[in-house]
């Protein structure tokens, strides 16, 4: 199966490597943004799709009477100008949302600007293979923590994707804390993991750990995960940015929400804005539990940014009978989906057998994430469009 097989047949599409890619239809408001972000504007100022040249002139016309620079930026839908200047009169923006054709003025006051919600009001959907993440629906990621052999992923898709999981996670390069524990398989893991997809139709999310390695990745996978040790990687970053395909971008083991977003802005800057966070807990000073799960951070993010954001309450919580009430209360957090790590046999596992499920487990959380998605008004992706049908 190619990976055009696993994609709708609308869109564009464009090559890298030996995978074949589906651009958007439309482009993403982000890409009209860059140009202001680069002059590190302190407010933009939104037109309607009414809006005429005369309103425009308008617009620049008040701005240059406070000694400010409108930087106009043309849209497929509406336009935007941003406001260039370091005296930003408190009146103006009360000012300019009475001018005919503004819809709104927006300042801008965080260092993360592309990814902040101020910037684009509405919430970003990422599109894998079909799936949209960050819609009205929950996404499922499951599977193993590393590919270790042909029979293990198949084994663990086809559990997966029968219970209802969305998309196929394994690791073929792992960043391990110790150099001599199992790294992974390599390049022979991300055939694996093609051979599964093939098998079950499951989109793959698969860890890329260096900017070389980057092109290689991006022929078998179809989301790129940036793990927490990587998080603050910045040439990674800006070479996974490059693909324009879809990131997983897992928080750091200390991060703080504000370093988060701007690893997010770095992948945004590069014009992909197909990213989707990842809580995956921090470190603190709590010895009980692998991590500490940070729910605030899912809530927050739901606030502060427009991009997706799903959890790992495997890696949050580093116990497998913790990785079910966490996946809940995530959803009910406002998590636009889990991602938990499966074996079929976790005590024989290569890696983080300890906090991977089994696949009849796996089959029990499913209908419960159901369950807590529909008490916030919402719903698990639905097979046939994991499945491209």
């Amino acid at each position: 199966m190619t990976a055009l097989d696993l994609t709708r047949p609308t869109g564009q599409h464009t090559r890298r490597g030996d995978r074949t890619y589906r651009a958007s239809r439309h482009a993403h408001p982000i890409k009209y943004l860059l140009p202001l972000v680069k002059e590190s504007t302190p407010m933009i100022v939104v037109m309607r799709s009414t809006a005429t040249e005369e309103d425009l002139a308008a617009v620049i016309a008040r701005l240059e009477e406070h000694g400010l620079t409108g930087r106009v930026t043309y849209g497929e839908e509406r336009n935007i100008v941003g406001v260039i200047g370091a005296n930003i009169p408190p009146t103006l923006r009360e000012e300019l949302e009475l001018l005919n054709g503004v819809q709104e003025a927006v300042r801008i006051t965080r260092p993360y600007k592309l990814a902040a919600r101020e910037f684009h009001p509405h919430n970003t959907v990422v599109d894998v293979c079909g799936i949209p993440v960050g819609g009205p629906g929950c996404v499922i990621i499951a599977g193993p923590c590393a590919v270790e052999s042909e029979e293990q992923i198949v084994t663990t898709a086809r559990a997966v994707r029968a219970a209802g999981a969305t998309m196929l996670r394994g690791g073929a390069f792992k960043p391990r804390s110790s150099p001599y524990t199992f790294r992974g398989l390599g390049e022979q893991g991300l055939k694996l993991l093609a051979l599964a997809r093939e098998e079950t139709g499951l989109p793959v999310v698969t860890e890329v750990m260096t900017p070389t390695d980057v092109e290689l990745v991006a022929r078998y996978a179809d989301v790129l995960q940036i793990g927490a040790r990587n998080m603050q990687n910045y040439q990674l970053l800006e070479e996974v940015g490059r693909t324009g395909m879809p990131v997983l971008l897992k928080r750091g083991l200390s991060a703080t929400f504000e370093e988060w977003l701007l690893s997010a802005e770095y992948i945004i800057a590069q014009g992909n804005p197909n990213v989707i966070l990842c809580e995956r807990g921090i470190r603190t000073f709590e010895t009980a539990t692998r991590n500490t799960m940070d729910l605030n951070a899912v809530a927050l993010a739901k606030r502060r940014t427009h991009l997706p954001i799903i959890a790992d309450p495997s890696h949050g919580t580093g116990k497998w009978y913790l990785v079910q009430p966490l996946a809940l209360a995530a959803l009910a957090a406002g998590a636009d989906g889990i991602i938990v790590e499966v074996h079929p046999d976790p005590d024989r596992a290569t890696s983080d057998g300890g906090q991977s499920l089994t696949c009849e487990n796996f089959a029990a959380l499913v209908p419960q994430l159901a369950s807590v998605a529909g008490a916030v008004g919402r719903a698990i992706v639905a097979q046939e469009v994991a499945a491209g049908r």
